[in-house]
């Protein structure tokens, strides 16, 4: 590492450690370097996960799976940067992790074998399918508010949402593009499509608003 870097994380944790059972004896011996924010440093991700559950937003994330697309990882590391609840993984079920950067150890994923196998779950669970794509007669996202409990669901890169996950979704939201091209990738509308249900339903989080980062020692 050169010395214009910064070092990204904390070092091994200075004086007496904490008694508190969230605290993993490793990162507080060896410093912890991990992706995560302030509020998490030295924490067993064990305990990451189950704050985090306390406090997910009420939105799924679904993403069709047939061919491997690269994309999905992408759309997993912003479920977990928005907070949903779950992200379901429909068809195939390996997929490239390598764009989730480790996010997948922090966040619930589901696997489906079929669309309708995922339609008939997220029916059961009480939760309307939206399908993100630029499909004739979907609705600009930007002029309606998403549905506080909701399936957003994307398809794969290139033909977006299949036939059959069209015809399944109870509404269709499109994103405005104002350039050449027709469509933008999975990763990119999965996050767009996430900070619109942010912007209707979630305020910022306690950190933001106070300036303050919890776990971190002085």
């Amino acid at each position: 590492m050169s010395g214009d870097e910064l070092e990204v994380g904390v070092g091994p944790w200075p004086g007496e450690w904490p008694s508190d059972p969230r605290y993993d004896p490793d990162l507080l011996a060896h410093g912890d370097r991990r992706n995560v924010v302030d509020r998490y440093r030295y924490w067993r991700r064990e305990a990451v996960v189950a704050d985090l559950d306390e406090r997910r937003h009420d939105f799924h994330v679904a993403i069709e799976n047939w061919q491997h697309d690269l994309n999905i990882g992408t759309v997993v590391r912003n479920a977990n940067a928005f907070l949903a609840a779950e992200v379901h993984i429909v068809g195939r079920r390996k997929w490239n992790r390598r764009g989730a950067m480790v996010t997948d150890r922090y966040q619930h994923v589901r696997h489906h074998d079929t669309i309708e196998e995922f339609v008939a779950w997220a029916h059961a669970a009480g939760l309307p399918v939206v399908g993100i794509d630029n499909l004739p007669g979907s609705r600009p996202l930007e002029t309606v508010t998403v549905p506080r409990r909701c399936v957003l669901l994307f398809g794969q890169e290139g033909p977006g949402l299949s036939e059959v996950a069209r015809a399944a979704c109870d509404q269709v939201f499109s994103i405005a593009q104002y350039g050449s091209t027709r469509s933008i990738n999975a990763g990119v509308a999965s996050g767009i499509a996430m900070h619109a249900w942010i912007r209707a339903h979630a305020g910022l989080p306690a950190e933001d608003l106070d300036g303050t980062g919890a776990g971190q020692p002085t």
